[in-house]
């Protein structure tokens, strides 16, 4: 009897191990691996709200457009650490400031998008360069790093266009996955030529959004199944949930740059809760924006001037430094 119960609780045990790794597996699958379908996320629909109202606004999207078109964009290309030919847009100021930002793009986009944020910077006089994250646009890889891997891309980004294009100071401005992008960048050895950095709208880390998602789209506590699906990632991707913390990166900000976080306190895709934790744990001049009734990467569209206006009164504090 004993060793017939044994026997059941062992098959037991190994048919819940077998269905964990296999949803493990069709996570990895649906939220890391490169594809090109859309996905379903929480929160999701107010930014597909926000973008089909500003759709309606046939006049401005036209113009951005035109504008964009009319740009002479250069399209560039380096090598990561482990060998991926990553692909971005570079575009020369013609009444250029000296000063360059860097435009990072959020989960699933490129680097055609942020029209309208690139611009109001080229406007101001910026240079501007728009990477395509890996897995993503026209750069290589086959997994979504999540901001983890693409730290040190972004490093090497930042290399190219100090050595490339002579750029002497550096701004880092991501949204949503690139939020997350540039803030765990923070914690790496960047050179004196980055002089700030503007994250709206990025998570604490990898395995705490992932968590999120999968309370508020499934109903389902992350443990086992998010533990499983790190290790799952780890293997197949070379990186795990835990260590893709942007929360750890600004504790231990090795530059103390200047650091400006925003985020939309109706954002449910990114709960605003996280943007105050990375406010709090880091160090240096900072400024944190909680923006009200706002959604998720939607502040610059819903509070333009006042965005523009804080923006730009963070970068001029953040070069006096």
């Amino acid at each position: 009897m004993i060793k017939r119960i044994s026997l059941t609780i062992g098959w037991l045990l190994i048919i819940t191990m077998i269905v964990l790794v296999g949803a493990a597996n069709y996570v990895y699958d649906v939220a890391i691996n490169r594809n090109d379908e859309a996905i379903k996320l929480y929160g999701s629909e107010e930014a597909v709200e926000a973008v089909s109202a500003l759709e309606e606004e046939q006049k401005r999207l036209q113009e951005l457009r035109s504008w964009t078109e009319k740009q002479d964009f250069e399209e560039v290309e380096i090598q990561s650490d482990d060998g991926l030919t990553l692909s971005a847009r570079y575009l020369k100021n013609e009444a250029p400031i000296g000063k360059t930002v860097i435009l990072a793009h959020g989960y699933k986009g490129n680097n055609e998008q942020l029209p309208e944020v690139t611009k109001f910077y080229y406007e101001k006089g910026y240079d501007i360069l728009k990477p395509d994250a890996r897995g993503h646009g026209k750069s290589g890889g086959e997994y979504i790093g999540y901001g983890w891997h693409d730290r040190q891309d972004l490093r090497k980004w930042i290399d190219y266009v100090i050595e490339e294009k002579n750029e002497k100071f550096i701004f880092l401005h991501g949204f949503s996955m690139g939020a997350s992008t540039v803030l765990m960048a923070s914690g790496e050895d960047l050179p004196g030529e980055v002089k700030g950095i503007i994250a709206d709208s990025g998570y604490t880390s990898v395995e705490e959004e992932l968590a999120h998602q999968l309370k508020y789209l499934y109903n389902l506590p992350s443990f086992p199944l998010m533990d499983i699906t790190s290790l799952v990632t780890e293997i197949r991707a070379g990186f795990s949930f835990e260590e893709a913390s942007a929360l750890e990166q600004v504790k231990k900000k090795k530059n103390n740059l200047p650091l400006f976080i925003i985020h939309g306190d109706k954002d449910e895709l990114v709960p605003s809760e996280m943007a105050e934790q990375l406010y709090e744990n880091t160090s240096g001049m900072k400024e944190l924006w909680i923006i009200p009734d706002v959604g998720h990467t939607q502040g610059f569209l819903d509070e333009e001037e006042e965005y523009k206006r804080r923006l730009m009164g963070f970068i001029e504090e953040a070069m006096k430094q």
